[in-house]
């Protein structure tokens, strides 16, 4: 099975350890993250602008119901690299990604 990604966070080791945590979001879910409205006032599709109580109230039922994505907590993977892999890799955020999961054929145990 081959699954698309997007980087969306890359963090260094919070130990000081030599290694990163790359942090990917399936690309239909960053797709669909990206249509929400953005604020008059700027900011990113992390923040939502309303001009009623009404339509706060159902930006508020999004985000929490997971359809913020990232802000809910919801359909983020994680991935931690070593240096040299990621050197070797040279991620950067908004990078497409694919990763494939394949279940090894096991004998003689």
């Amino acid at each position: 099975m081959k699954k698309e990604y997007v980087v969306v966070r890359i963090d260094a080791s919070p130990d000081g350890a030599p290694y990163v945590v790359v942090s990917l979001q399936a690309t239909k879910d960053f797709k669909e993250s990206q249509g929400f409205p953005q604020s008059p006032y700027g900011g990113g599709p992390g923040v939502m602008g309303f001009t009623n109580m009404d339509d706060m109230m159902k930006s508020l039922n999004k985000m929490l119901g997971g359809g913020m994505g990232m802000m809910a907590g919801g359909g983020m993977t994680s991935m931690k690299l070593d240096m040299r892999e990621y050197k070797e890799l040279g991620l950067s955020v908004g990078d497409k990604v694919y990763l494939e999961i394949s279940k090894a054929e096991v004998s003689g145990i």
